[in-house]
């Protein structure tokens, strides 16, 4: 029965280590960082702008907006960690990505070490050949 080695990459192991909560702080800053959240917060905005300036009977937030500046002061709080902790995991995943590419180069450099000994022993054995064809030759 052959047994297979299970490989997996750098990013495999550190994807498959991260915690749901690191997993859901990743996701919030993608989502955080990108046009879609943008646009999609630019229409609520406009739309809680809108609504309370044609609130005929009550406005439930009158300019200039306070309610509206608390929720995006809440927000930012929650945020700001959410997307510095985002960071320092990708700080880790460069780290780990170079310390692998760094494993690898030292790998293939030994085996290009490896391969340049065995072409230069190679190399050695054609000349010490052709010398002693050479030998040969002057003395017939």
């Amino acid at each position: 029965m052959e047994h297979k080695r299970e490989h997996r990459n750098w990013h495999e192991v550190h994807t498959a280590s991260l915690a749901f909560g690191q997993r859901l702080a990743d996701s919030v800053a993608n989502g955080m960082g990108s046009w879609r959240f943008i646009i999609i917060q630019t229409f609520i905005v406009a739309l809680w702008m809108l609504l309370n300036v044609v609130a005929f009977i009550q406005h439930w937030d009158p300019y200039p907006y306070i309610l509206l500046n608390l929720l995006f002061s809440t927000q930012a709080a929650y945020a700001a960690p959410i997307i510095m902790m985002s960071q320092n995991r990708a700080s880790e995943r460069d780290r780990a990505q170079a310390d692998a590419d760094y494993r690898t180069n030292c790998e293939a450099k030994e085996e290009i070490e490896q391969l340049m000994n065995k072409l230069n022993s190679i190399e050695v054995d054609k000349l010490d050949k052709i010398l002693a064809l050479l030998d040969k030759m002057d003395k017939k």
